[in-house]
């Protein structure tokens, strides 16, 4: 019992302890808060106290401040408005000033007004005076008329009818002998340049020429070679015949076997295929149709070269890869004989000189030289002429237009529009025209010559006609009784203008025309 109460004890004076130390505690916190709280409304008070000198002394600044934009606007407006003012003074000087120069020239304008009344009232009285004249003179030119009308016993109107008929054929006669010496003046100065600049150009682009025609020949060793290639029952023969799509003609002729066809490339891939055919010494079927297809690959990657290589020797650049292939295809290709690639390296050649002579633009010249004839390779059939299909390529391949015109001009198909086209004209027919360079089939030529002739005798007064030199001259003769000798002067001039403007042919045509007088009679 007695260490139970000494434990009840001992708890409840711990408990009194614990009571104790507590109310200390916290009367020792409060304490400290009600000093904390002092020391942070003192502090609060300083913090305000500074603020609000902080914000009296930003007031004044800030016062002070508009103060001095104010004083400094207002100084920059009084400026501004004295500016406007000064510039309002000297509109109005400049306005009075106009104003005064106006009012004088307002004075001037009626002194000439004045002075224009005046002078129309003059001219009505000379206007007057004219017209009582005019009547006059009427009057004589009637009296004379009527005694001129008795003499002649012709009327004024039949008078000036046969007046106006004199004058019509004396002005036609002068003015065809005037047009003659203009053009022999005109030629006398323009025609020493013209062949000079042709004649520099030739001379500098001179080539060789080499006819081709629409055969070929292979020649061969021995006549043994052509059984092989005929074979068993011409076996060999029409499988080179099928695959080439030639004909190949093995008659008589020693030692020549002749391939005909009218595509040179084709004819050209039969005589490679026939040549390789020929060294192997294996003539079958079935080997001639691998060597045939390795040939056209051969072909076709040589037009290619060529087409580049003739593009790098000429200096061309930029141009399409199909526009280069055509111009290889150009190499297997003849114009009346004259092989059509030789043909345009030469005409871009002579319009590259003659272009430099001229002052021109070399590049594009040269360039549309080489494509003048490129509408010949294209492999499909157009029913268009050849410069048309030309000119229509060269669009499609984004060309210039210069050139596009060049191309389509060249035969006078479209308009000339630039400078370029007619040289490519003159150089096409200075290629083409000179002798040896081309040949013409017999009917084009007999056709050409009878239409040369049937335009000479289309005029009036012409009797006979003949196209002689091979169609370098037309000699016109005319009747004597129906044509004057001024009117064969202008006879001739007429034909040659008809020729150039109905007609095409290489080179010039020499008009003559001959007037002959023949008195014939006979002594019995």
């Amino acid at each position: 019992m007695e260490s139970m109460e000494i434990i009840t004890i001992a708890s409840i004076a711990l408990a009194a302890t614990i009571i104790l130390a507590l109310l200390f505690g916290n009367f020792i916190y409060k304490r400290r808060l009600r000093r904390n709280k002092i020391e942070l409304e003192e502090k609060s008070k300083l913090i305000i106290k500074e603020a609000e000198l902080q914000a009296e002394n930003i007031k004044k600044d800030r016062i002070i401040e508009a103060k001095e934009k104010l004083i400094k606007m207002k100084q920059e407006f009084e400026d501004e408005a004295n500016r406007k003012k000064s510039q309002i003074i000297a509109n109005e000087q400049k306005v009075k000033q106009r104003e005064a120069q106006l009012n004088k020239e307002l004075e001037q304008l009626k002194r000439k007004e004045a002075d224009v009344d005046e002078e129309r009232q003059s001219l009505a009285q000379q206007h007057e005076l004219v017209k009582k004249r005019k009547e006059e003179l009427d009057r004589f030119n009637a009296q004379k008329v009527a005694v001129l009308e008795g003499i002649s016993k012709l009327t004024a109107d039949q008078a000036r009818d046969q007046l106006v008929e004199s004058m019509k054929e004396e002005a036609q006669t002068k003015a065809s002998s005037y047009i003659k010496d203009i053009m022999e003046q005109a030629k006398l100065s323009a025609t020493k340049e013209a062949k000079k600049i042709i004649v520099q150009t030739i001379q500098r682009t001179a080539s060789e020429q080499a006819v081709e025609n629409c055969v070929s020949i292979f020649n061969i060793e021995s006549d043994d070679i052509k059984g092989k290639i005929i074979g068993r029952e011409g076996r060999n023969i029409r499988t080179l015949e099928a695959a080439t799509g030639v004909e190949f003609i093995v008659d008589d002729t020693p030692e020549a076997i002749i391939i005909s066809g009218f595509d040179p490339v084709r004819r050209e891939v039969a005589r490679l295929s026939l040549h390789r055919l020929v060294q192997d010494g294996r003539i079958h079927p079935a080997r001639i149709e691998e060597i045939v297809a390795k040939t056209a690959k051969n072909i076709e990657d040589e037009i290619n070269e060529i087409g580049e290589r003739t593009v790098i020797d000429l200096g061309i650049h930029g141009l399409h890869p199909d526009l280069v292939r055509m111009i290889g295809r150009m190499r297997f290709r003849s114009s009346y004989g004259q092989n059509l690639l030789q043909h345009s390296r030469e005409v871009a050649n002579l319009c590259a000189i003659m272009a430099s002579e001229l002052g021109l633009n070399v590049k594009q010249a040269k360039r549309a030289g080489l494509l003048h004839d490129i509408g010949k390779v294209w492999p499909e059939e157009l029913e268009k002429p050849h410069a048309i299909v030309g000119m229509e390529l060269a669009q499609k391949y984004k060309e210039h237009p210069v050139i596009c015109n060049a191309i389509g001009a060249h035969h006078d198909e479209i308009e000339m529009t630039s400078i370029i086209s007619p040289i490519i004209q003159a150089c096409d027919a200075i290629s083409g025209a000179r002798p040896g360079a081309r040949r013409e089939v017999m009917e084009q030529y007999m056709k050409r010559l009878k239409e040369l002739e049937q335009v000479g005798l289309s005029f009036e007064g012409v009797e006979k006609c003949y196209a002689i030199q091979a169609g370098r001259e037309l000699r016109v003769i005319v009747d004597a009784e129906k044509a004057t000798d001024e009117r064969a002067s202008k006879l001739s001039f007429d034909i040659s203008q008809k020729i150039e403007r109905d007609m095409q042919y290489p080179g010039q045509i020499k008009v003559t025309v001959i007037r002959e007088m023949r008195s014939v009679a006979y002594a019995k």
